[in-house]
């Protein structure tokens, strides 16, 4: 199926309006180098697919029948084309992406490969493409700020952004728990902001699962014609990083309560995005607070996920650790790509930050650790971490100007801000990841000899129930060293890992569905020693 992804796509239809003037193309999660045309123009050059775009068409288009066609690049040659591009060669982990230099586009890195991932590098679609009006202004962001005081009262300042195509005034109306404010407001070409402050007289808090009731209030915005209405969560939430006898603590506190996080990654929920549907999402958060879970980490590896996985994890009452989207690569630091980062890491702080199960914003995830990883970067660590810290000195900033109360983890695992150490063996402070039993092969045991502040990855592999894997293997290929099964083992040495794990623990199984069953068995066992 690569051949998908080294060819050029044209996507087109046709559409009619009546009137051209004040349109607008709105289109989200557009993967990802893309041009799209209205009538044989341009409207839009897309090279990212963290963004959301708004392209003014009233000028190409017209009264009656209308032709759009968008036009799809492939993503391996405008990768190949930006690294050639480069001052300096950016490693990427090859371990893991069969598909080469995907760190040069702003993409789902999982898309070129994992190592539990196929490497087919997708590209389309997978959100909504509109032609929408504009009046005088449109909402383009509803962020809401909070401020408790002792006695349980709420002040919540509510800043919306508004796109206007020309100076004018224009009518704000704000609405939660029976409060209302307006505002006449002025607007001018572009974006201008606006904030109105609401008095909530000790409203009802959201908590966590385990901890409390997930009440949520509708906000809705009014602007002229435009109406906006979003569910928001009142609740504090703070990052205790204190030193202590031991390094330096690493926890949660929501509403003045510490809360014992137990939680796991969110990788894409299917490999083909047009598969990993609300329903199927939704299903697999509800499992998630089923095992009771109260924490998903959103790895930096895949989506920012669509809006209805933070409603879900809003009503199900789990926060959401949100990396930013950077994974185990070397990225570049050019004036062109932060540019892009800036945009992005703008549109997705302004999009989330409102969500009561959002607790934290992180830079990435194990860029610290790559830069030991390469041999580019090994002979030349200055050149490189200087490169990453301007990365991730850009994602900050770019996330404190939009939100200035968010909370900021600098990578995931990291010990802490401006420590470049290593967070895999290291369990005296910041978060870590702990992989020593599944990618060294040590004894189950070992989970018992760290002491993690937070442990935001571990994990052990089985194998899939026989149901799963007879959709993929035929009679012919039930056998773990077939070539089909270690096809779909991605990572490398994974299942000789599962067998030799399974000699030191059990007698040997007689047939393969035994097999897959004792491995499950075994990851259990893995998982519950965690």
């Amino acid at each position: 199926m690569q051949w998908v992804a080294q060819t050029v796509w044209r996507l087109s239809r046709e559409f009619e309006i009546e009137d051209p003037q004040g349109l607008y193309l709105d289109i989200d999660y557009l993967d990802t180098v893309a041009a799209v045309f209205v009538n044989g123009v341009e409207v839009l050059q897309a090279e990212n697919c963290f963004r959301r775009y708004r392209p003014d068409i009233s000028d190409a288009a017209k009264a009656g029948r209308n032709a759009i066609e968008i036009v799809f690049q492939s993503s391996i040659e405008a990768a190949a084309l930006v690294q050639a591009a480069q001052p300096f060669y950016i490693p990427y982990a090859k371990q893991n992406c069969p598909i080469p230099n995907g760190n040069m586009l702003r993409k789902p890195a999982c898309h070129f490969g994992w190592d539990w991932n196929i490497a087919i590098a997708p590209l389309g679609l997978y959100g909504s493409i509109c032609i929408k009006k504009l009046s005088a202004a449109r909402i383009e962001h509803i962020q809401t700020f909070q401020h408790h005081d002792e006695k349980g009262i709420v002040d919540i300042d509510i800043e919306v952004s508004l796109h206007a195509m020309e100076a004018g005034t224009v009518p704000l109306v704000v609405h939660c728990c029976g409060e209302r404010r307006e505002s006449e407001v002025q607007v001018s070409p572009g974006i201008s902001r606006h904030t109105l402050r609401l008095r909530i007289g000790k409203p009802d808090l959201w908590w966590p699962l385990g901890w409390g009731d997930q009440n949520l209030h509708e906000l809705r915005v009014y602007c002229g014609e435009e109406e906006r209405a979003i569910n928001i969560g009142f609740r504090t939430i703070e990052l205790i990083t204190s030193p202590d006898g031991a390094g330096s603590r690493f926890a949660f506190k929501v509403n003045g309560r510490e809360i014992f996080c137990r939680g796991a990654n969110w990788i894409p929920a299917d490999a083909l995005p047009s598969q990993a549907t609300p329903e199927l999402t939704r299903g697999l958060l509800q499992a998630a607070a089923g095992a009771n879970m109260n924490m998903i980490r959103v790895w930096g590896g895949g989506f920012y996920e669509p809006d209805h996985f933070y409603e879900a994890c809003d009503e199900l009452g789990l926060l959401v650790w949100q990396d930013f989207m950077f994974a185990c690569n070397l990225y570049p630091s050019t004036p062109e790509f932060l540019a892009e980062v800036r945009e992005e890491v703008d549109y997705q702080v302004r999009r989330l930050g409102h969500h009561a199960c959002l607790a934290l914003w992180c830079g990435d995830n194990e860029l610290i650790g790559a830069l030991n990883w390469f041999e580019e970067s090994r002979a030349n660590r200055d050149r490189y971490l200087v490169n990453y810290d301007r990365l991730n000195r850009c994602i900050e900033e770019s996330m404190r100007e939009a939100d200035p109360h968010a909370l900021w983890w600098p990578s995931s695992p990291s010990p802490g801000v401006l420590d470049f150490g290593d967070a895999w063996h290291r369990d005296s402070k910041g978060d870590m990841h702990f992989w020593s039993v599944w990618h060294e092969g040590r004894n189950v045991e070992h989970y018992r000899d760290v002491k993690p502040r937070f442990c935001s990855e571990f994990g052990f592999q089985s194998f899939p129930s026989m149901p799963v894997v007879r959709g993929f293997a035929g009679a012919s290929d039930i056998n773990i060293a077939s070539p089909v099964m270690e096809q779909h083992q991605k990572n490398a040495g994974g299942n000789a890992r599962i067998a030799e794990t399974m000699f030191r623990y059990f007698r040997f199984p007689t047939g393969f569905e035994d097999f897959v069953y004792l491995s499950q068995v075994q990851h259990g066992l893995a998982m519950k020693t965690a």
